[in-house]
């Protein structure tokens, strides 16, 4: 039987049987992880077991003929995933952004249509952003009237996950300078998905270029660009917390490497008087306060899904407060990625201090946890996000909390 038979199911997935199977598509994709990092292997293979899975359709809702899993599940698979192998955790962003939006939307027919193709195994990506512009954010792709139809023009960056998808969603200004989101198979003519994303980091994520030569685009796969309503700054949220959780699991994979790597390979210090390595106090420190960051890390993600749970929840009610439900996600989910960007980057500096120089070899690769989560952690100013945080603090100014972008 293959790899990916043994996860397929002739039936849909339940939310209990995909979060009962999440332990064993860990372990499976955990299996070479590290290598394909060394030898940049893309993990299509991999994204093959998360389809046969069901893990893509765990968002969608029960009364939409999905599994019903909550925001706090989704982020438990991240997290899951991302100990296994972070680049693939990482890559499924776009994807559960996507679901969020289906989640939460109207039911109009190109919404339905997408969830179906969902609930059918389809993945989705994006293609959002674009490099050389005067300042991030901008964009020069185009959706051009030709004849009666429509054509996309121009060149995107940072599409992560989308080389393993079967759909993206990407933003173009149509003639009349209004946003949009055009939703097209990424085997379609003219789409050409190269693989030239070369961060130090995060470097099988796929978050590399999509050109757009002359893509036939259909009338039905036009849908407004807007990011601002309540649904649009909920799921902004989310892909921030997305981000934070493939940390959380980076971070358990470094205490796992570090207590491994003493039990295997480490060696008491030449001024130790202990007789292994696992006995040196110094050592059993750094493996302390290695799993005390960890917990931390993890309860503060865990804590941060639980409210934007709240928040999707106030959405769909429509209740009277939901702004402010929505508000909160945004400044809770923007806390946790602050504080859990200095406790990952710290333990991924500090599980060094459990080996000797050895523990630099290239072999152990444990280098790549700072890159991933240095990576991980440029995505968004920092600076910015504390600023932000302190001034509505002290002024009540909501400004950036209410753009539906990064927060």
């Amino acid at each position: 039987m293959s790899a990916v038979a043994a996860f397929a199911s002739p039936r849909p997935r339940t939310r209990e049987e995909i979060l009962a199977g999440l332990p064993a598509l860990a372990a499976a994709i955990a299996e070479g992880a590290s290598e394909r990092e060394k030898q940049h292997v893309l993990p299509f293979e991999q994204f093959k077991l998360v389809r046969a899975s069901g893990l893509g359709t765990l968002r969608i809702g029960r009364e939409q003929g999905g599994p019903g899993g909550s925001i706090e599940d989704v982020i438990h698979a991240v997290t899951t995933l991302a100990a296994a192998d972070s680049n693939v955790a990482h890559a499924l962003r776009t994807h559960f952004n996507t679901c969020e939006l289906l989640r939460l939307g109207p039911p109009e027919p190109h919404r339905l249509r997408h969830i179906r193709l969902i609930l059918e195994g389809a993945l989705f990506g994006g293609a959002f952003t674009e490099q050389g512009t005067a300042r991030a954010g901008q964009n020069t792709t185009r959706l051009v009237r030709v004849g009666n139809g429509w054509r996309l023009r121009g060149r995107k960056y940072y599409t992560t996950g989308t080389a393993f998808a079967d759909y993206a969603s990407v933003f173009a200004f149509d003639d009349e300078e209004r946003g949009v989101n055009a939703v097209i198979p990424v085997t379609r003519e003219g789409v050409e998905i190269l693989d030239d994303w070369d961060g130090m980091g995060q470097n099988l994520t796929a978050s590399s270029s999509m050109v757009l030569n002359d893509v036939e685009v259909f009338e039905d796969e036009i849908a407004p660009g807007e990011r601002d309503d309540l649904a649009g700054r909920h799921a902004s949220a989310l892909r921030q917390l997305i981000l934070v959780a493939t940390a959380a699991g980076i971070v358990r994979n470094v205490v796992s490497d570090a207590v491994n790597y003493v039990r295997r390979h480490g060696r008491p210090a030449m001024h130790s008087p202990a007789e292994t390595a696992r006995e040196d106090h110094f050592v059993q420190l750094v493996i302390g306060e290695l799993g005390a960051a960890s917990h931390a890390i993890d309860v503060l993600v865990a804590d941060a899904a639980r409210q934007l749970d709240r928040s999707a929840e106030a959405i769909l009610r429509q209740a009277p407060d939901a702004d402010d439900v929505v508000l909160q996600g945004a400044l809770t989910t923007a806390r946790t990625q602050l504080v859990v960007s200095r406790l990952a980057l710290a333990a991924a500096e500090r599980m060094f201090e459990a080996g000797g120089a050895s523990a630099t070899s290239r072999k152990h690769n444990f280098d790549r946890h700072w890159r991933n989560l240095r990576t991980i952690f440029s995505h968004n100013p920092l600076q910015h996000k504390a600023r932000i945080l302190g001034d509505h603090a002290l002024n009540g100014t909501k400004t950036h909390l209410v753009e539906g972008r990064v927060f």
